[in-house]
């Protein structure tokens, strides 16, 4: 079973590259951000619970995250594996999803952090935010308060995986089929 997690800022195409990865390999992809959608949408127990969080501008307890998490691989049919993106954002959420792997005897295989350059993130964010919609990636101030956030509580985490052998960057520079190209090369030398 081969499992991962994408790390990356807003924008470096971390679910662009989730999708194709899944495709070529045959895993799943959960996003946590679309699993607190999905259970909000649904009206589930969890997803009341996600937006009670939500409403106050709070960060869902890792807790409830990893029940999200549980709640999906659990209904998963012969896996071959995982990629998760979106979890963990903090060192707190990597040692909960730790112990959550260990407790499903799962291995992580690696944490590949697609490494792309702040003003190209600008431009892909602000071109999203066209295409999509999306408010938060058309705000220039917000984007950089979501690089800020993201340098002050995920960047950590790259010392925490590193200390583990499983952090890979990648140039995530380039097409989205070279791009892809990389992450396959990756994958079958350490899986």
């Amino acid at each position: 079973m081969k499992n991962f997690i994408f790390f990356g800022k807003p924008g470096a195409g971390k679910g662009t590259q989730a999708q194709r990865v899944k495709q070529k390999y045959g895993l799943i992809h959960i996003s946590t951000g679309d699993l607190f959608r999905k259970h909000i949408a649904n009206k589930t127990s969890l997803g009341k619970s996600v937006q009670v969080y939500l409403d106050k501008g709070a960060l869902v307890p890792d807790r409830v995250t990893i029940d999200m998490l549980e709640n999906e691989f659990q209904s998963a049919e012969n896996p071959k594996g995982y990629i998760l993106d979106g979890f963990p954002r903090t060192v707190g959420q990597a040692k909960s999803l730790e112990r959550f792997f260990n407790r499903l005897k799962l291995n992580l295989n690696a944490v590949v952090s697609i490494e792309v350059d702040r003003q190209l993130l600008i431009d892909r964010l602000l071109n999203r935010g066209k295409i999509s919609g999306r408010t938060d990636d058309l705000d220039i101030v917000k984007i950089n308060n979501r690089f800020q956030e993201y340098d002050l509580k995920t960047n950590p985490l790259i010392e925490f995986y590193q200390s583990r052998n499983l952090f890979y960057p990648i140039d995530g520079h380039g097409t989205i089929h070279e791009i892809s190209q990389r992450l396959y090369e990756l994958i079958d030398h350490i899986s």
